[in-house]
């Protein structure tokens, strides 16, 4: 830990694995204490966390810090779209349906249906929603466990749960942000707030009390209400937070016209756009950003977490890729969101004798990563902006692996900016919490903090050949990757 002269504020990144948080100088931008606490997620039938755990493991990680009851202010930013059921006392319902969890694609060609098809929820919301969203995990669980919706007295994404936990209303009317609700499938790009009808709908029927209060840009949710042991000072200020996309688009201080590739457990290209849009595809997601803007995205299920194991599948290290072949390999081992295939898993194809341990697991870098290259060229055209030979700005944990760094410059052609900030979710959200103190905007704050500063690299010339086997496999392998009966989820 550094020694810390100036005032302090507390931004968390409260992902699927582990809570993050940084203790960091409002002038400066210098990040003087951290601390992190691992989670745990269920192994199935879905993806599910208890939302206590992520309450202990902010208490643990504020804890290692040392100095979280000097900040003036703090805020979470966390994963999006988690569905968490709450009781009248405030307390979960059952565990939380994490985003990554891909049982509630049954309910999504009706849930379309009823509202007129893809394009009208384009239309409304900016988004046709995918088996991550939290409209269809409500529709899943009214339809399976009926017992607890009937339980439920309140609504909240993740990262509005750990607010309301700090603000000491865990289950009052709580609070979130326009990012993270616009990934909710009940929020309108719109009108900007919630769409009545989509509550309204059958497989819905939720009512708006349950749901938290949408907090504009740069105001505070409240205030901190120490309790219990709770590492922080009482009446310290509590930003709105936001998804976790979306914290880190803040603490890039992103501006239009900038693509970003984030390569972790799943993996996501986006880029600000000063209009809503809205793509009937459902390839590109209308997000609002958490500063008044917007920000398409697109996102896939299988990244950095797949790669690894197909390393240790076939006994390499994650940098053991090798060059040539023409084998191709869709790493799509939780399903995927980008192409929609929620119940897909993975596919191999173009094995010989000549094929090496080294190739395949190069091919799986490519069928990971060219899944997003292809979906940045629909955020491109989605009013944000972007250039054909925009440099990317490369993060998340993957931009530390120099086969993914080549691998993105190889199958993209163009040159890559690898910030030296590794933790731009918590940055992000620490800049909201500066927000409060200062009254500028967050973006500003993270562009005057300098977080994008990073290592250029120079763009390799295209694989064109790569990019045309994924393509065609693509193509000619929908029946195997998407089962007949499974063709509209």
């Amino acid at each position: 830990m550094q020694a810390a002269t100036g005032r302090l504020v507390i931004g968390v990144d409260s992902s699927t694995q582990s809570t993050k948080v940084l203790v960091v100088e409002v002038e400066t931008g210098r990040v003087v204490a951290r601390g992190r606490s691992a989670h745990t997620v269920s192994d199935g039938p879905g993806r599910e966390s208890d939302p206590e755990q992520w309450e202990r493991a902010l208490r643990d990680a504020l804890a290692q810090t040392g100095v979280s009851e000097r900040a003036e202010a703090i805020s979470i930013g966390g994963q999006q779209h988690g569905l968490v059921t709450l009781d009248a006392a405030g307390r979960p319902v059952r565990p939380a349906m994490l985003w990554n969890d891909t049982r509630s694609a049954e309910r999504i060609p009706s849930l379309l249906d009823a509202l007129g098809g893809p394009q009208e929820w384009a239309r409304r919301t900016g988004s046709v929603p995918p088996a991550s969203f939290t409209v269809t995990k409500w529709a899943w669980l009214r339809a399976h466990e009926p017992e607890h919706a009937a339980a439920t007295a309140a609504i909240r994404l993740p990262h509005d749960y750990l607010t309301g936990r700090l603000t000491g209303e865990p289950g009052g009317r709580g609070t979130t942000d326009r990012g993270d609700a616009s990934g909710t499938g009940w929020w309108s790009a719109q009108t900007q707030a919630y769409d009545p009808e989509i509550l309204g709908l059958p497989a819905v029927d939720l009512d708006p009390a349950l749901l938290p209060e949408v907090v504009a840009p740069g105001q505070p949710a409240g205030t901190v209400a120490a309790r219990d042991g709770l590492p922080l000072r009482d009446g310290a200020l509590v930003a709105a937070g936001t998804g976790d996309n979306m914290a880190a688009a803040v603490g890039l201080g992103l501006l239009p016209g900038t693509p970003v590739l984030s390569l972790g457990t799943s993996g996501t290209v986006y880029a600000v756009s000063t209009t809503p849009t809205a793509d009937p595809t459902g390839t590109v997601t209308g997000f609002a950003d958490a500063l008044g803007d917007w920000l398409p995205l697109a996102c896939t299920l299988n990244c950095t977490l797949a790669v690894d194991r197909i390393a240790a599948l076939l006994g390499l290290d994650r940098e053991a890729v090798e060059a040539g072949g023409d084998v191709v390999l869709l790493p799509y081992l939780d399903g995927e969101r980008t192409p929609n295939l929620p119940r897909a898993t993975g596919l191999l194809t173009g094995l010989t004798h000549d094929t090496t341990p080294g190739q395949l697991l190069q091919a799986a870098y490519d069928g990971a990563a060219q899944a997003l290259l292809g979906a940045l060229d629909t955020v491109a055209v989605s009013g944000s902006g972007v250039a054909e030979d925009a440099p990317l700005l490369l993060i998340g944990g993957g931009a530390k692996g120099t086969a993914w760094r080549n691998t993105v410059r190889r199958l993209s052609g163009r040159a890559v900016v690898v910030p030296e900030q590794e933790e731009l979710v918590a940055l992000g959200a620490a800049a909201q919490a500066a927000a409060l103190l200062t009254g500028e905007s967050a973006a500003e704050i993270a562009r005057r903090w300098e977080t994008a500063r990073g290592t250029v690299l120079d763009p390799l010339p295209r694989d064109e050949a790569a990019v045309e086997r994924i393509s065609g496999v693509l193509e000619a392998a929908g029946a195997l990757l998407e089962p007949e009966g499974d063709r509209k989820a």
